[in-house]
């Protein structure tokens, strides 16, 4: 069974940086574009950002451009995302999402895999 584990999250003070990583067991990442989703209190799932399979596309949320950078090292079959200059806004549960089955990147149903998630609070 497939089993996709976040790890990275934490509490920052804003203007910070975190490295989140994401893993997938028995999974060749170099078969599959992937994902980073947040969800905070009272809001829906929302794509932070999006990685193809050959890792020649990368999308990002509006209001992370400039600041969060996603990548991967299939190598390693693992997911990236470095984020910097937080923001209080970002604070939110962090999730990878794996296999993409096409449509918009940003829809959460598109993806096949997610994991539990990792936590990121950013302190004001």
């Amino acid at each position: 069974q497939v089993q996709v584990v976040e790890s990275g999250g934490g509490l920052v003070q804003a203007g910070g940086s975190l490295r989140l990583s994401c893993t997938a067991s028995e999974l060749t990442f170099d078969d599959y574009s992937m994902a980073w989703f947040r969800q905070a209190p009272g809001k829906e799932r929302e794509g932070v950002s999006f990685i193809s399979a050959n890792g020649a596309l990368t999308m990002y949320e509006d209001s992370v451009k400039g600041r969060f950078t996603i990548s991967r090292d299939d190598a390693k079959n693992t997911l990236y995302l470095q984020m910097n200059d937080l923001k209080y806004e970002d604070t939110a549960r962090y999730y990878c999402a794996v296999w993409f089955s096409g449509g918009q990147w940003y829809d959460a149903g598109a993806y096949h895999y997610w994991g539990q998630g990792t936590q990121v609070t950013v302190s004001s």
